[in-house]
């Protein structure tokens, strides 16, 4: 450390130096001793009036004079009490704390010299200024004409006042409407609000109202659907389904027959017989007294009797042998008879009421005295084969009158056409030939029905 100061004069220095800094170093010998004062200090005096005493003076230049002391001589401690000593009077005669170095003094001067030029410019600015408007003409106006203009500016103002004191009349009637409006935005609120939970609440009924109604619909298809299939069911057709099992008429799933290589017991056949009478004693007891047949039905379970126009009763139940089969052979005949004489009386009934000749009911295999379509329906006598297919026969023939019954009764009306099967064993040809029309026969859509 050089431990060097420089001491600025109270004076005014030259122009140079105005700004209280020391000139700055030129060419090469000023590189040279701006070098030797890196570390050097600058001590700025504070303003103080002129009347400073002397000895602040022969203080600031014993300090300068004492200034370079070097550490060789005066040693360690001589150096910091020399630095104290310098610090205390930088302190009492500057205005900065501590001394500053010459890098930051040049810094503090270009900062102080560009302001120096801004004030410099605005000073120049505002005398220009000031020079133009002194230049200027000025109009002065007359005491009347500035009366004239002072009752002009006072009527502007009093129409201004007017005006305001209008403005805020409005305001205030603005501001009651809008604190009107304001209650009744409240009140709208509140019945909206009421309004929604009214409609929710409707809503939730209405949903569940339908609800109810798809339940209701639903149940109701449900029983139409029920209703139509209750339509189309008939009690007898349900009661007593006549078809067929091979060269076998059956009713109820009763055989009625007899074939050598098959077996079929007596209580099946009694079964059968029981079945085939209870159902045209059924049909025969609807149309009395019109209806008067020369043959009496007795049906009892698997044991049915028939009664002739003598009162003579004829078991129509087995077993039966060859030799003593006569009153079977009897009572089997009575039926047939009775069979063909409801099938007249269903003829008569279809020509009373107008219907065609070719559309009147026929039965599609002929009965004649014990005999349809040619085979004898007695035992006696007689193959099995033959008794087989004509109680094939009879049967068929008790299924056309049965669906002649269901149609032209209140029972229930036929929903759809009815016929019987084309194929029926050796005689489907003579069916197909001689049958009459459909709406008085029963289906074949199923081959195992007659």
């Amino acid at each position: 450390m050089d431990n060097s100061f420089v001491v600025l004069p109270r004076h005014k220095p030259p122009q140079a130096q105005a700004q209280g800094i020391p000139p700055r170093p030129r060419g090469p010998d000023a590189n040279q001793s701006g070098k030797a004062m890196e570390d050097s200090f600058v001590v700025v005096y504070k303003s103080e009036p002129a009347s400073d005493s002397p000895s602040s003076h022969n203080l600031s230049l014993e300090v300068g004079q004492n200034g370079p002391l070097h550490s060789n001589n005066s040693g360690f401690n001589a150096t910091i009490n020399v630095l104290t000593r310098a610090f205390d009077i930088a302190r009492t005669q500057t205005q900065v704390e501590q001394p500053l170095c010459l890098e930051c003094m040049r810094v503090l001067s270009d900062k102080l010299e560009k302001e120096v030029e801004d004030v410099t410019r605005d000073v120049e600015a505002y005398e220009a200024c000031v020079q133009r408007l002194e230049g200027e003409t000025q109009d002065v106006l007359s005491e009347s004409d500035f009366l004239k203009e002072k009752k002009k500016i006072e009527e502007e103002e009093r129409k201004l006042v007017a005006a305001i004191e209008e403005t805020e009349k409005q305001n205030a009637e603005v501001n009651h409407q809008l604190k009107e409006l304001e209650s009744k935005g409240n009140r709208f609120n509140e019945l909206e609000d009421r309004y929604w939970q009214e409609f929710n609440n409707f809503q939730f009924q209405l949903i569940a109202h339908q609800q109810e109604r798809d339940a209701i619909l639903a149940k109701i298809e449900v029983s139409q659907a029920h209703l139509e299939l209750l339509n189309k069911t008939n009690v007898l057709i349900d009661a007593f389904p006549i078809r067929y099992d091979g060269d076998f008429g059956t009713i109820n799933n009763f055989r009625l027959g007899l074939l050598p290589d098959i077996k079929v017991e007596w209580d099946e056949i009694n079964a059968a017989w029981g079945q085939a009478c209870l159902l045209l004693h059924t049909m025969c007891n609807y149309f009395r007294p019109k209806f008067q047949s020369r043959v009496k039905i007795q049906p009892m379970g698997s044991y049915p009797r028939i009664v002739d126009s003598n009162n003579e009763t004829y078991e129509l139940f087995g077993p039966v042998n060859l030799f003593w089969s006569t009153r079977y052979d009897k009572a089997m005949t009575l039926y047939l008879m009775c069979l063909k004489d409801f099938t007249d009386f269903a003829n008569s009934k279809d020509q009373e009421n107008n219907i065609p000749p070719e559309k009147c009911l026929k039965l599609p295999f002929k009965i004649e005295n014990d005999k349809v379509e040619g085979y004898s329906i007695t035992q006696s006598f007689n193959k099995k084969e033959s008794w087989t297919k004509a109680l094939k026969y009879t049967l068929c023939n008790l299924k056309w009158a049965l669906y002649w019954f269901v149609g032209n009764t209140n029972f229930q009306p036929l929903s759809a056409t009815v016929s019987l099967p084309s194929d029926v064993s050796a005689a489907g040809s003579l069916y197909a030939k001689r049958g009459p029309d459909s709406n008085n026969k029963p289906s074949g859509k199923n081959q195992r029905n007659l």
